[in-house]
């Protein structure tokens, strides 16, 4: 496998328990790589690897002859530094932020941060980034070229509990105790609220193949979706498809 950075801890969690103690014992292992979920798709349209791991829905510049394989939904979180929660923004806030228009902390209501805004985002190939732009800037508008690109969510993660004026965002599972969340139209990025459908900032993760899964792939994707084992796993930060 290779791919999306938001999916990384999930699938390592479920191919954990598929090997030992699910019906892959002693039959099948796993290489799991990062890289990005546009990575993955690519890795798996071209035969370099089993499954690509993808964090945002199939687009139509997608290579053709692929598979999405739905196998959760995960909730995208706004973040800023411990030092500075800034309460709710709604989407034409989200959206003057990370467009550049808003520029100043002052700008912001409730901002304790001074000084200019310190825009975080992620590289091309990012899922996250995909979702990001679909979800909150309406899937028309961009990320301001002065952002600041990382290549994963523990790198957004780590420079926005660095800087007291940093803000961007990380798969829900990335958020600690070091991270403030903003809320988003005034509803918190929590799992509760994502599984209830009152939070908004939700994309998909799918498992994908080249044609329609068979034999080994096949067994394991058949198990993440239907089997209780797998969906203990998913519902500890994640939200299951059924």
């Amino acid at each position: 496998m290779s791919g999306s950075t938001s999916v990384y801890p999930l699938i390592t969690s479920l191919a954990r328990s598929y090997v030992t103690s699910g019906p892959g014992k002693g039959k099948v292992g796993f290489v799991v790589q990062q890289g990005g979920s546009d990575t993955g798709i690519t890795d798996v349209s071209r035969g370099r690897v089993t499954i690509g791991n993808a964090s945002r829905a199939q687009q139509p510049s997608d290579p053709g002859g692929i598979v999405f394989n739905k196998i959760a939904y995960d909730a995208v979180c706004i973040i800023t530094n411990a030092s500075n929660p800034i309460g709710t923004l709604s989407q034409a806030q989200v959206e003057s932020i990370f467009t550049g228009r808003t520029r100043s902390w002052s700008q912001v209501p409730g901002a304790r941060a001074t000084g200019s805004i310190e825009l975080v985002s992620r590289t091309a190939t990012s899922g996250t980034a995909d979702a990001f732009r679909e979800i909150f800037l309406g899937g028309q508008l961009s990320i301001a070229a002065s952002a600041q690109v990382k290549s994963s969510n523990g790198l957004v993660k780590q420079t926005v509990e660095a800087s007291k004026g940093a803000i961007g965002f990380v798969s829900l599972d990335f958020v600690d105790s070091d991270l403030r969340t903003v809320n988003y139209q005034g509803v918190g990025c929590t799992l509760r609220n994502a599984k209830s459908g009152q939070y908004k900032g939700v994309r998909p993760f799918s498992l994908v193949t080249r044609g329609k899964p068979t034999g080994a792939s096949k067994a394991f994707i058949k198990w993440v979706q239907t089997s209780s084992a797998a969906k203990a796993v998913i519902n500890q930060h994640w939200i299951p498809v059924r």
